[in-house]
């Protein structure tokens, strides 16, 4: 019986390269000199910390980020910003969570969704992922499109497809 699982990962190798980029290009911009700005991944965490001298260069930091994101391919909504905080030196940082797995509300939100669809599939949940399983290839591949249509507050991607 054909399946497939959809999944929410991160390609931390790609998101480190991303941020190294948003280091390169603080590095070579007018508006940053002379102005203490860094950006640190902490990989066990799942966090990513930016600290600069004022809250406009903290914004033009996480607008930097997002573009390199998603010039690697990874998708901007697996990083969740969080409230911008003033520094003890007058500047100002910010946290930025890294978005990992299918929570459990969103999980039932889709199953939910896949079965308003009458496809002859049958979806399970498994943890942070999601198991599909369907007789026809084609009932998988259509749900893998009306997934890709709608928005689920997560990055979706689809693994293990068995035929």
């Amino acid at each position: 019986m054909p399946s497939l699982d959809v999944v929410s990962d991160v390609d931390m190798q790609a998101l480190d390269n991303a941020i190294n980029n948003v280091k390169r290009e603080i590095t070579t911009r007018y508006d940053f000199r002379n102005i203490k700005s860094e950006i640190t991944l902490d990989r066990k965490e799942k966090t990513i910390h930016m600290e600069s001298g004022d809250d406009v260069k903290v914004k033009a930091m996480t607008e930097i980020l997002i573009g390199q994101v998603i010039r690697f391919g990874l998708d901007s909504k697996c990083l969740d910003f969080g409230k911008m905080d003033a520094t003890a030196q007058g500047g100002a940082e910010i946290e930025v969570k890294i978005k990992e797995g299918i929570p459990k509300e969103t999980a039932q939100k889709i199953v939910k969704f896949i079965k308003s669809l009458k496809l002859k599939v049958e979806p399970a949940i498994q943890g942070e992922q999601l198991r599909i399983t369907g007789k026809q290839i084609d009932d998988l591949q259509a749900i893998m499109t009306q997934l890709k249509d709608q928005d689920f507050d997560v990055p979706l991607q689809f693994v293990n497809m068995k035929r």
